[in-house]
């Protein structure tokens, strides 16, 4: 235990990237949900920075007040009230969340608005690129679900099976935990389930 306790440190890493891998999907969608309430105001007639302005409005009723997405527009709102620019402050909202797709959607804005570019339909590209994203990620999700499930009972497998051993047969493993080369030859079966754990893993999470 004293020996493997720092293994507790890299589950917890691997662990919050998962989390961060997830929280990255869902402001994804809430983002994409976001631009479209941009592109019903600007088909309304308000200017870009009002549009998402009204937008924050739409996400407040659509996911919460306390959402992530409601977070980081009134962060944009804020931003423009100190007349900073719009585009800077969609990449440093995709920067924070750490989406690729809304940064470059900031740098293709960005472009757009210097030179004079139709908002409009660059935000209706925007629209159907991510939500083709979306739905590809849905498809590999429902695809490989039952794989995953397989990963996660396999990867329990060898703790139940040490456990009903030690059960139903007292003093079986003693042989492999009270002395030294049974204590190296369990050192590397760990070591061998551990890299096997990671592959599985970053075989059954696939990112788009």
């Amino acid at each position: 235990m004293a020996v493997l306790s720092p293994g507790i440190i890299l589950w917890a890493i691997l662990q919050k990237h998962i989390d961060k891998a997830r929280k990255r999907r869902i402001i994804g969608i809430q983002f994409r949900d976001a631009i479209y309430s941009v592109l019903t105001n600007l088909k309304a007639g308000y200017s870009i920075e009002n549009a998402f302005v009204e937008s924050k409005r739409d996400m407040e009723l659509l996911y919460g007040a306390k959402s992530d997405i409601v977070y980081h527009l009134n962060i944009i709102c804020k931003g423009l009230k100190n007349n900073i620019p719009l585009e800077k402050l969609i990449y440093a909202f995709g920067r924070d969340c750490g989406n690729s797709d809304i940064q470059d959607f900031a740098m293709v804005f960005r472009v757009a608005k210097r030179n004079g570019g139709n908002m409009t339909e660059i935000i209706e590209r925007t629209i159907g690129v991510i939500s083709q994203k979306i739905s590809v990620e849905k498809e590999i999700d429902v695809l490989i679900s039952a794989k995953r499930l397989e990963a996660r009972i396999m990867n329990m497998v060898p703790f139940f099976i040490i456990f009903y051993i030690s059960i139903s047969s007292p003093g079986f493993f003693d042989v492999l935990y009270h002395n030294f080369f049974g204590i190296v030859l369990m050192s590397i079966c760990m070591a061998i389930y551990i890299v096997a754990y990671l592959i599985s893993e970053k075989i059954v999470n696939i990112s788009v």
